[in-house]
């Protein structure tokens, strides 16, 4: 017996379903990290954001290796970036190391979560557009990137360098300058334009080796040490882009 097209049309295979199943995991995943944040488990709700950005992206690619994209799957995944790494990130920082200063620390938080969504907005209105000219970029800093760089307080004072709680100005001046690169024109690094020789896929191979031991056994320490690269890079693309504009377009 053949399924007529009215029953294929109401009915939707569980495969189809999984890019949209992988965001309402990350919708989750923030959302409980907000639940940790009232109850002051700040390194549960730091490591829920984190596992938010790693599946951050798998949607994507199942829904196009899928050939299940659809208009509602693209707002989901960036009403979910917004929650996890806009929203979550802001209430973390804030009570973390900002609650004291409650009313200048409770403007920085509102300043990056709205930087965030601006970000986020840009986006979505961009979609459709060609993809930048020269090797695949970011134009600003990704959400992800961006909730990563604003929990550098947190990862700091659970590896033990630094206590962010006395020092809130400075981590709120901070979490600021992380809403302006989100929302700012800087190209920055995608994994996309990333390539490895053939020669140093053994390396490659034996550094995830090191991160998944590191992550069982020094988890803060691997954070920290992952968001101050990441940092770095952002750092260079920012002098890079500044450098450029203070040059002015070359003569032809």
């Amino acid at each position: 017996m053949t399924e007529n097209p009215r029953q294929r049309r109401e009915s939707l295979s569980l495969l189809l379903m999984l890019p949209n199943m992988v965001t309402i995991l990350g919708l989750c995943s923030g959302l409980t990290a907000i639940r940790f944040v009232l109850v002051g488990r700040y390194d549960i709700a730091a490591a829920l954001i984190i596992f938010a950005a790693l599946i951050d992206g798998l949607d994507g690619l199942l829904a196009r290796r899928l050939n299940a994209s659809s208009d509602i799957g693209g707002e989901l995944d960036s009403l979910s970036d917004f929650l996890c790494f806009g929203v979550a990130p802001g209430l973390l920082v804030y009570q973390f190391a900002m609650s004291r200063d409650y009313v200048t620390g409770w403007m920085f938080a509102l300043i990056y979560i709205c930087c965030a969504c601006l970000r986020l907005a840009r986006f979505n209105v961009s979609r459709d557009d060609p993809p930048p000219s020269g090797k695949p970029h970011f134009v600003g800093v990704p959400a992800p990137g961006g909730a990563m760089l604003a929990l550098l307080p947190v990862f700091l004072t659970h590896y033990g360098l630094l206590d962010a709680r006395n020092m809130p100005l400075l981590f709120g001046l901070w979490i600021a300058l992380v809403g302006w690169l989100m929302v700012s024109k800087v190209p920055t690094l995608s994994s996309k334009a990333v390539r490895v020789k053939r020669e140093w896929q053994v390396l490659v191979l034996l550094a995830g080796a090191v991160i998944v031991g590191l992550m069982v056994t020094r988890f803060w320490l691997l954070v920290v040490m992952l968001d101050l690269i990441y940092a770095a890079i952002i750092a260079f693309a920012v002098f890079r882009h500044l450098r450029r504009k203070w040059r002015g377009p070359s003569p032809i």
